[in-house]
């Protein structure tokens, strides 16, 4: 556990002794889908159902600490809103995605530049939350991924800025109880975010 510790503050230390900014961003976008297919059931009556998710849109928050001249590490969260359709019926049912996400940036630019295009990439959760079910009551099906994607933040005055972005989500597909999963299912998500940039 000690070397642990000592590891853990010869990595942190630099970044504590160098300036730090701190950010914090409201984000919302449109999200498509790729490899939406979830899987399929028998209909009881010698016929396949066959479940797929629709896009959708997002909205959230990220929090972000730039603890290096050009790279810093971002916590965020995401609700999706998407539909669960039954492709024989074209029946479809509104459902959430929430998302958790941890994530490395690089900036092409040093701290304090007006414009600061990125690079991301990190790790993530997706709790999937079927028509009539409640995540906070256990009710959705969550799969961990990864993600990466770019995008550029650009100060309006000192303390707020503007954010655009570009991330694709790749995880396991939802709901083990479906026939004839396979593949990873993406979320793509491009978006607009304003924040307070300290």
């Amino acid at each position: 556990m000690k070397r642990f510790v000592i590891g853990l503050s010869f990595f942190l230390l630099p970044g504590l002794m160098m300036g730090q900014s701190f950010e914090i961003w409201g984000v919302g976008g449109a999200t498509r889908l790729r490899n939406p297919s979830l899987g399929t059931l028998p209909d009881g009556a010698g016929g396949t159902l066959r479940y797929s998710l629709a896009d959708g849109w997002k909205m959230g928050f990220r929090t972000a600490v730039n603890s290096w001249r050009f790279f810093g590490y971002e916590f965020g969260y995401g609700y999706n809103r998407t539909k669960l359709r039954e492709e024989s019926s074209g029946t479809e049912s509104g459902m959430a995605i929430h998302q958790g996400t941890f994530n490395m940036l690089a900036y092409a630019t040093p701290e304090g530049a007006r414009a600061r295009p990125f690079g991301t990439a990190g790790v993530h959760f997706s709790n999937y939350v079927p028509p009539g079910s409640s995540a906070t009551s256990g009710g959705g099906n969550t799969k961990f991924g990864f993600n990466y994607g770019g995008g550029v933040k650009v100060r309006l005055n000192d303390k707020f800025g503007l954010r655009f972005d570009v991330r694709n989500y790749q995880n396991g597909k939802p709901f083990s109880f479906l026939e004839n999963r396979s593949g990873l299912i993406g979320l793509m998500e491009v978006s607009v975010g304003f924040g307070l940039v300290i």
